[in-house]
This record gives C-alpha cells, sequence and structure tokens, in this order.
C-alpha cells in the first residue's frame, strides 16, 4: 500500500513538474509574443511617423510641380517650358528616393487599415519610376503635343489672309453658328491637319515610355494601369453593359437628328441610313450637338432656354459669372471661394498676345490654400454652365484640402468631374435661371420639357459615347492591338461603330485625328468623363430626394437643389473623403448604393426617350447606321483587322 502510495506520490510530483516546464515554455512564448507584439507596433508607430513626413515632403514637391505647370501653360514660351521641365525631372528623383524609402517598411503587416492604404497608394511611383532620360523623353513628348495643339491656328474660310484662328473662341464660334458646310469642312479639315497630324511621331514616342512606366509600377501595359484607378476586376465590362443600357435612347436622338441635318443640307450631304458627317454636328470634335438645338427642337414654337442674349443684356462679365456661381455654393452651406482664389485665378484670355492653354481647369497646388481656374471665359451660356462645373472642382478641393496629400483627389476619376456636372444639372433648369433673372416667367408644360430634355440630350447623352471611345482607343494603342500603322483606321472605326459619324473627307495614316482633342495630346485620361456621366444623374437624384425636391414619379428633370442646405451637408460628407476609402463607400455615403448605373440617367431622360421612338416610327425614320461609304482605312487595314479579331473585340464593346 504504501509502494502504491508513493509511485502516486511520485506520478503526481512528475505531472506538476511536466505542468511547470510547460508553464515555463508557455511563459516564454508570451513574453516573446508580447515583445513581438511590441516591436510590432513600435514598426507600424515608426510607418505613421514616416508618413507624416511623407506626406509633407510630397506636398512640397507637388506644390513646385504645379507652379512650374502652370506658368507654363498659362504662357507657353522656350523660357517657361525648360524651367518645367527641370522641375519635373527634379521632383521625379525625389519621388523616385521616397518610393524606395517607403519600399523599406513591412506594411503590409500594419494593423491599422487606413495606414496600409496609404502605404499602398505610395508604392506606386507613377512615371517618377522612369530613369530620368526616358522621364525626360515622355515629359518632352507630352509638352511637345500640348505645345502644337496650344499655338495650331487655320486660316479664315472666307479670308484666307487672316490665319490667327484658335480652337478658342474663334472656331468654336464658327461650328457653332455657321450653316455652311463648306466652310464647315474646311475648317474641321484644317483645324486636324494643324492640331493633329504634326503630332503623330510625338504620340508614338509617348505610348513607348507611358507603357514602360507602367511596366515599372507593376502593370501590363498603361491600360491595366489607367484602369486599375477604378479598382474594380471587370470594370471594363462595367463599361461596356452601361453602354448597351443607354446606347437605344442615343440611337433614337441619332436617327432623329440626321433627318433634319438631310432636311436642312440634302440627301447628297447626310444619307438616309448612314453615318452623319462629323463637320455638321456643331462641334469641333462632334462631342455635343448641342448647337444643333436651334433647329432641331421637337416643338420650335416653344421658348428657347439659351441664356447668352440675356447675359449679355444683363452686362454680365466674366466676374459676375464666377460670382453667381459661387453664391449658388454658398446657398448650399459649402464654402466660399478663398481670397488667394479671386487673386490668383485667370478667368479671361489676357489681352497681351501671349499663347496660352485655354482649355477650362481647375487647379490644386496642394498647399491647403492655393487653388485656382483657368479659363478664357465667354459671356455665353456653356461658359456660364462650365463656370459653375470648374467651381465644383474647386469645392471638392476645399472640402478634402485637410486630408493627406496621398489622398488629395477624387474617389476614382469620374467624381470631380461627376460633382461639377451635378450641379449643372441644377443651374440649367428653368426653375433656376428664373430665379436668377435669366429667364422669364412661362409654362412648364410637356411641350416645353421636351424641348428642355432634347436639349439637355444633345449635350448629356451625345457626349458618352465620344467620351468613351478615347480612351478605348487608347487601350488599344496602349496594349498593341493598336499600332502606329493603324492609329487613324482603327480611330475612325471606333468613331463610325459607337458614335455612327464619318470623317467629312477620306482620311489616311498621314492624318492622325486624335490629337485633334486636347486630351489626347495633354495625356489625360477620358473614362472619367464617360464615368462621370453616369455618376452625375446618381449624385443629382440623390441631392434632389435629399433636398425634398423629388420623389417617384416626378421629373428629375425638374429639380434644382439651390439653398438646400441638406443637400449641401449630404455633398459635403462624400467630398470631404477625397480619395481614402474606396469609390463604392463615397458613392455609398450620398447614395446608399454601391454601384454605377444606368437607371438615374434613363429615368432622367424618359419622357424623351418615349417621345423619340413615337416621332422616329411615325416619320419612318430609319434607327441605327449602315457602314460609311467615306474610305478611312485601306483594304489591307480592313483585312487585318478582320484577321486579328480587331471587330471582334470591338462588339464587346459596342
Amino acid at each position: 500500500m504504501d509502494h502504491v502510495c508513493r509511485l502516486r506520490a511520485l506520478m503526481v510530483m512528475k505531472i506538476i513538474g511536466e505542468l511547470a516546464l510547460v508553464g515555463a515554455i508557455a511563459s516564454v512564448f508570451v513574453v516573446a509574443a508580447r515583445g513581438l507584439a511590441a516591436e510590432r507596433a513600435a514598426e507600424e508607430a515608426a510607418g505613421l511617423d514616416y508618413m507624416r513626413s511623407l506626406d509633407e515632403l510630397t506636398s512640397k514637391a507637388k506644390n513646385k510641380k504645379m507652379i512650374a505647370s502652370w506658368n507654363y501653360e498659362n504662357n507657353i514660351t522656350k523660357h517657361n517650358e525648360d524651367i518645367m521641365l527641370q522641375v519635373s525631372l527634379e521632383v521625379a528623383e525625389e519621388e523616385k528616393e521616397y518610393w524606395k524609402e517607403t519600399m523599406s517598411y513591412l506594411w503590409h503587416e500594419y494593423e491599422d487599415p487606413d495606414l496600409r492604404r496609404m502605404f499602398e497608394k505610395y508604392t506606386k511611383p507613377g512615371i517618377s519610376a522612369l530613369p530620368e532620360d526616358l522621364n525626360e523623353r515622355l515629359i518632352m513628348a507630352v509638352n511637345n503635343m500640348k505645345t502644337t495643339y496650344a499655338k495650331a491656328t487655320i486660316c479664315d474660310f472666307n479670308n484666307r489672309t487672316k490665319c490667327d484662328l484658335h480652337v478658342e473662341p474663334e472656331i468654336t464660334n464658327i461650328f457653332a453658328t455657321s450653316s455652311n458646310p463648306e466652310e464647315l469642312k474646311y475648317t474641321w479639315l484644317a483645324w486636324h491637319a494643324a492640331a493633329g497630324a504634326p503630332s503623330r511621331r510625338n504620340f508614338t514616342e509617348y505610348v513607348v515610355m507611358i507603357n514602360e512606366a507602367a511596366k515599372l509600377n507593376g502593370y501590363d501595359s498603361a491600360a491595366e494601369w489607367w484602369l486599375n484607378n477604378y479598382d474594380a476586376p471587370n470594370i471594363e465590362d462595367q463599361f461596356a453593359d452601361i453602354w448597351g443600357e443607354i446606347k437605344p435612347l442615343y440611337q433614337q436622338i441619332h436617327a432623329y437628328v440626321r433627318r433634319h441635318l438631310r432636311k436642312k443640307y440634302g440627301e447628297h450631304v447626310v444619307s438616309a441610313r448612314g453615318p452623319i458627317p462629323a463637320h455638321l454636328l456643331g462641334n469641333i470634335w462632334a462631342q455635343s450637338w448641342d448647337n444643333l438645338e436651334k433647329f432641331t427642337r421637337p416643338y420650335p414654337d416653344k421658348e428657347d432656354i439659351d441664356i447668352t442674349e440675356e447675359l449679355l443684356a444683363q452686362n454680365y462679365t466674366a466676374q459676375k459669372m464666377f460670382n453667381v456661381a459661387e453664391e449658388f455654393f454658398v446657398s448650399l452651406n459649402l464654402n466660399p471661394m478663398p481670397d488667394l482664389f479671386w487673386d490668383k485665378s485667370i478667368i479671361e484670355k489676357p489681352n497681351d498676345g501671349r499663347d496660352m492653354v485655354c482649355q477650362p481647369a481647375a487647379w490644386d497646388f496642394f498647399d491647403g490654400e492655393d487653388f485656382r481656374i483657368k479659363q478664357c471665359t465667354e459671356i455665353t451660356d456653356r461658359f456660364f454652365k462650365t463656370t459653375h462645373h470648374e467651381m465644383g472642382h474647386i469645392q471638392y478641393f476645399l472640402q478634402y484640402k485637410d486630408q493627406p496629400v496621398i489622398y488629395r483627389d477624387g474617389a476614382n476619376p469620374g467624381f470631380p468631374e461627376a460633382v461639377g456636372e451635378a450641379i449643372t444639372l441644377s443651374i440649367s433648369t428653368p426653375k433656376h435661371l428664373r430665379a436668377l433673372g435669366l429667364l422669364e416667367d412661362g409654362p412648364d408644360d410637356l411641350e416645353s420639357n421636351i424641348n428642355q430634355l432634347y436639349k439637355m440630350s444633345l449635350e448629356k447623352v451625345v457626349y458618352l459615347p465620344f467620351s468613351y471611345l478615347l480612351d478605348l482607343f487608347r487601350y488599344g494603342v496602349f496594349r498593341g492591338t493598336t499600332t502606329s500603322e493603324d492609329y487613324n483606321c482603327h480611330f475612325w472605326q471606333l468613331r463610325e461603330s459607337l458614335q455612327g459619324i464619318e470623317p467629312p473627307a477620306p482620311r489616311s495614316e498621314d492624318d492622325f485625328d486624335p490629337a485633334a482633342k486636347y486630351h489626347i495630346s495633354a495625356d489625360i485620361g477620358y473614362m472619367r468623363f464617360y464615368v462621370s456621366n453616369i455618376l452625375q444623374f446618381q449624385f443629382h437624384r440623390a441631392l434632389c430626394e435629399i433636398a425634398g425636391q423629388y420623389k417617384s414619379g416626378d421629373l428629375l428633370s425638374n429639380c434644382d437643389i439651390y439653398k438646400s442646405a441638406d443637400a449641401g451637408d449630404a455633398l459635403r460628407n462624400m467630398l470631404v473623403l477625397g480619395s481614402s476609402k474606396p469609390w463604392p463607400d463615397a458613392l455609398e455615403t450620398l447614395t446608399s448604393t454601391r454601384y454605377m448605373q444606368a437607371a438615374d440617367i434613363l429615368e432622367y431622360f424618359r419622357p424623351l426617350h418615349d417621345w423619340l421612338k413615337a416621332e422616329n416610327e411615325r416619320t419612318g425614320e430609319f434607327v441605327g447606321w449602315e457602314p460609311s461609304f467615306v474610305p478611312y482605312c485601306t483594304a489591307e487595314q480592313r483585312t487585318a483587322m478582320e484577321n486579328f479579331g480587331f471587330n471582334t473585340r470591338l462588339k464587346k464593346y459596342i
């Protein structure tokens, strides 16, 4: 018995000893884990300190670069170009060093998701990843294209000795006012020859360099790089699906406009079933057709809503336009423009003979104080809207100015444009224009509403295929499916397939028509405008509901959010996020949905769509278009497109 007791005692002691050993080992692991946790916490704290330091350095670098760019674009001289190039290269080298240091941090292991997001954004150095010689080649290729565009002039159709016509305002005004098809054809061809063809070689150089930068940032081509800004693996399919939903409305507008152009110019100029000649659509790029409204209006006896004459009659100036735009934002309980904005913005083209880029643009100088607009304002209905749009960008800057610099951007590239355009949907309504005393009182009957929707469709719906195809073209170029030998052919294949338009004369690869659009020459992605034309109607509907100006069954086109602090507060809640959250989060903040969708733009234009279907059926108009007879591809190019599947890939997007 004693033996058994002793044995049990020994076993208990052994177990106690083993437990003590396990406890000791566990204690070692606990201490080690605590030590590791403390070490990781210290590393994360160091990462946070580094981000704060990098934020300050990045702010100064971006500010320096923006000042040099501003000086160059507003006074295009060799001196300013040299300074901008030098500053760009210096900043690129600084950013490259910052990138190297950023990559030394184990940021993937950080617990703070916001800190991980900042680090992830900084691990993409952009064009700064290029070696200095390649970066210089890229910058020079883009500068050369921008300079060609800015300095391009043509001779007047009626006075061939007057050869100082720029795209703004002279060429734009010709397309807005002329009904002479020969003048329009001449002007179209002259502009594309002056601004497009000379940039072909620089564009080819640019493609090589931007693709190299994309690869250094971890992408197969610049197409994937640009698309990554939308942070969705199937985003191209989403773009195509949305276009598929809107295309029937566009085709009805196209058919209706083609009939009126055929009546005006004759079937020998505009065919009954083919694409529309690009030079007859009231815009040098055929991107909007609102200048055709005056002779295609559904109900011509109803009042025209174009406030240009009233603006002039009331002695509006550029300054007054900007003051009126500011007052709209203030009425929403949003910010007035800072004093520095008024001191440094350029709102009229200087009358000193300088060459400058007149493309309207809003500028953030990344110091939290300096925000400017550059715009060669004309006193027109179009610039009244543009002024509100550009000030919408400034409002976005003001709302996210306290975010870290890496987040001082739109939630995705389409958000800033959509904010500005959502504002124009309110300020374009008869209700708002009457409130400003720019439109006389009158009935808001069905016929007047159809007229207003039709005019708006010539600006908004018509713009969609154009804004879609510019980057479809560049994606093909970046991916190598469109080579330099096929630039113009593939560009016009997209324009015919998506827009249903054709060039006014035969084209060849001696031409380079894409670069006659500023954003191609200036290396500015254009899908943002396609996205914005969808999102703006989602923003508009949400803001109208919040303002109590819209409920199901109402006409969305009649809503004006002017003086709604609730709408302004809701908009601010989205804008202050900048790009600190994924864009679906920002979208949900305002609209309660996380997806881009065509439903709201279709709802906006639903009464017009119904009217157009009935009208085109009544007149027997062919809806759609048959192939163009104007040659822009050679027989060999067309065969190659079939053999290499270009047309098959194209069908995916159209």
